[in-house]
């Protein structure tokens, strides 16, 4: 299916092979573009219809979860590092700028995923957001996809969990907590350094990390599994001891249940990208970053350090080894929907 974009040199907008979609046609067509008003002013809204909301994660995939959900493409965070910003570039748009701005929405989100839970071929498996681009980024609160999708899960009883950089996420405490209390739920937030020039240089679209680790201890507060993601690490800018130490701390003291240490990773197209900000941003560690990976991975012993380091500060400031696998390895059996619930 193909749509003709304006502002894209005539060229047609690509539905196909994208890694959040499993890798086919996920879209029937743009419905409408519409530009940003007000507080998202200088965003541009592409309006489409998905054919399906719930898509199947590779066989080959090492990722722990089978299921995905993702009610937005591109991502108005704007961080650096994202490893989503390829996919933007298979419906003819640019990794840069364009993904940044160009945020693609899937208006039948909510509708689709209770006909597709309706299913006798769904088994009832946890479902993964946050996996692509994040579900609350700030045009969240103009179409509330993520809360109606938390909605529409909670009804069926159906496992999930969330993984978002924002705080907006606590304007949904209502109904993740009621959710919580009829299937598994789990919200981790992501925060990759608490230095705000960090911040402010790697992710300038984002909530500043310390209301991040408060929205960790106010989802804990309502029953809401919930930890820390010190994601992604950086090189040579946020992988200092102190600076993971002030991460780790932060997140303990806040009752988070885990953290889970990610290195930054650059697959191709996220390289290309996140050099060029370094070659702007410190170009002192350009050939640091260059000598550290192999291929979009750096070194398993580089990752093993980082990993080592950051248990090692959650037993010292949690008091505890525990950490719950996440998000877990398999649901329980799904209970025949509650018709009645309505979530409001």
């Amino acid at each position: 299916m193909f749509a003709i974009l304006p502002g894209v040199s005539g060229s047609p907008l690509r539905w196909r092979l994208t890694d959040d979609d499993g890798g086919r046609p996920p879209l029937d067509g743009l419905v409408e573009v519409v530009p940003g008003r007000d507080e998202l002013r200088g965003l541009e809204f592409l309006h489409v219809r998905a054919r399906r909301i719930v898509n199947a994660v590779p066989e080959a995939s090492r990722m722990p979860f089978r299921f995905t959900i993702n009610p937005y493409r591109g991502c108005s965070h704007a961080c650096v590092y994202c490893f989503a910003r390829p996919t933007h570039e298979y419906l003819g748009l640019d990794a840069g700028r364009d993904f940044e701005t160009r945020i693609v929405v899937k208006v039948n989100a909510a509708e689709r995923l209770r006909a597709e839970l309706a299913s006798p071929r769904w088994s009832g498996h946890l479902i993964a957001m946050g996996t692509g681009t994040d579900p609350y980024q700030r045009c969240e609160g103009r179409y509330l996809l993520t809360r109606r999708i938390v909605e529409v899960l909670a009804e069926a009883r159906n496992p999930f969990s969330i993984l978002t950089k924002s705080t907006l996420v606590l304007r949904d405490l209502d109904v993740l907590a009621e959710a919580a209390r009829r299937t598994h739920v789990r919200v981790d937030l992501s925060v990759g350094c608490l230095d705000a020039d960090v911040w402010r240089a790697t992710e300038p679209g984002t909530p500043n990390p310390l209301r991040r680790i408060d929205a960790v201890a106010r989802l804990r507060e309502a029953g809401i599994p919930s930890g820390v993601l010190v994601a992604p690490i950086l090189p040579g800018i946020s992988d200092a001891p102190r600076q993971l130490e002030a991460v780790v701390r932060a997140a303990a003291q806040a009752g988070a249940d885990g953290v889970w240490p990610i290195p930054l990773h650059l697959r191709p197209g996220v390289r290309e990208h996140y050099l060029g900000w370094l070659w702007t941003a410190r170009p002192d560690l350009v050939d640091q970053c260059a000598r550290r990976f192999h291929g979009s991975y750096q070194s398993r012993v580089a990752r093993h350090s980082i990993e080592t380091e950051v248990r090692r500060l959650w037993e010292r400031h949690s008091g505890t080894t525990h950490r719950p696998s996440m998000p877990p390895p398999a649901p329980p059996p799904r209970p025949a929907p509650d018709r009645q619930l309505r979530l409001v």
